[in-house]
């Protein structure tokens, strides 16, 4: 006998930007492994009676490390149950959902992907940052700011992304934030290109932090950013002006 794996993408936060299939892929599901990413008010609506497992990091801890996530949808979904990987944002998007099909499908289990509102755009675009723009930018490249640390050497070529005239959006790059501001200046971008660092992005403590390429290391550390965190590197980060145009 064997279950089904979703893996399903919550999008940027909240339940307004949850699709439809994602939410009937969750009630109607026996077990749900989820991040915190999706965040509360989607967590709180889990099913009572489904298996509830927390796959998130905490403290920046991994309560569970990704060959035992995968083990335990290969193991639950062999059991016959309708199993959920719950995810921020969207599952192929630096979310390990590739590994986690590919473990699924050697298994031979049957796996549903359903797709979900990606941060890297939804979280600019709420504080009214567009990533492409008719007269600033033709083209976005978004990357993660948190490579494999167990590969020889970057996969990023950093003078190519110098270079670029578009947006570069990096996620997960409040750590490393004065290694990339450095890779591309080093690489030839003007230090004065603007960046927007937006914090908790849809969440009610959203802090959104600015300035240029060159500075914008120290600020975040004088503001005290802390991840999760979108960074928007191009000149329609200037369009930033404090609105906020999406509300969750």
């Amino acid at each position: 006998m064997s279950g089904k794996v979703t893996l399903v993408g919550s999008g940027p936060g909240g339940l307004g930007l949850l699709t439809t299939r994602g939410r009937e892929a969750i009630d109607a599901a026996e077990v749900v492994l989820y991040d915190q990413l999706p965040g509360e008010e989607i967590l709180s609506t889990l099913p009572e009676g489904a298996e509830q497992i927390d796959c998130g990091k905490h403290g920046g801890d991994h309560t569970l490390e990704q060959d035992e996530i995968e083990a335990l949808m290969v193991e639950r979904a062999r059991q016959g149950k309708r199993v959920v990987r719950l995810k921020g944002g969207d599952p192929f998007l630096f979310g390990r959902g590739g590994e986690e099909m590919e473990t699924l499908r050697a298994q031979g289990i049957e796996v549903e992907v359903v797709p979900g509102i990606t941060s890297a755009i939804a979280v600019p675009e709420a504080v009214g940052i567009p990533v492409t723009h008719r007269r600033f930018a033709s083209q976005v490249t978004i990357l993660t700011g948190h490579e494999d640390p167990t590969k020889g050497e970057s996969a990023l070529d950093w003078q190519l992304l110098a270079k670029s005239r578009g947006t570069i959006v990096v996620l997960m790059g409040v750590r490393n934030l004065p290694k990339i501001a450095a890779a591309l200046i080093t690489n030839g971008k003007d230090p004065d290109t603007p960046v927007a660092i937006i914090e908790r992005g849809m969440r009610p403590d959203q802090q959104v932090t600015t300035g240029p390429l060159g500075e914008i290391a120290d600020r975040a550390r004088q503001r005290g950013v802390k991840p999760p965190a979108v960074i928007v590197i191009g000149e329609v980060a200037g369009l930033y002006d404090g609105t906020t145009v999406y509300r969750p």
